[in-house]
């Protein structure tokens, strides 16, 4: 059930980044951003091979359309997919 959710979730977050964001879309951006709870700008720097600069962009445009939250902690700014932590704090309650 947990997993169908996820699936679920990440299809529905693909299709929309798709239509409002086709110029940074990427299923790889789309399994980052879903591979932890919160992504970081190294991670997606390092994950699609870009430049510093354009990752913190992706980063702000998906914080822009509501798909991440960001939150500085320290000296730097963490993206949190808070749909995917509602989704698994959820299942952690039922049990």
């Amino acid at each position: 059930m947990l997993v169908k959710e996820i699936n679920k979730l990440l299809e529905r977050t693909a299709k929309e980044i798709r239509e409002k964001l086709p110029s940074i879309y990427s299923r790889e951006l789309v399994y980052l951003i879903f591979f932890e709870f919160f992504t970081k700008i190294t991670y997606i720097k390092e994950g699609l091979g870009i430049s510093r600069k354009t990752a913190a962009k992706y980063l702000s445009n998906l914080e822009e359309e509501g798909f991440l939250i960001s939150e500085k902690v320290g000296r730097e700014r963490i993206y949190i997919n808070e749909n995917l932590f509602r989704i698994v704090k959820k299942a952690g309650e039922k049990k």
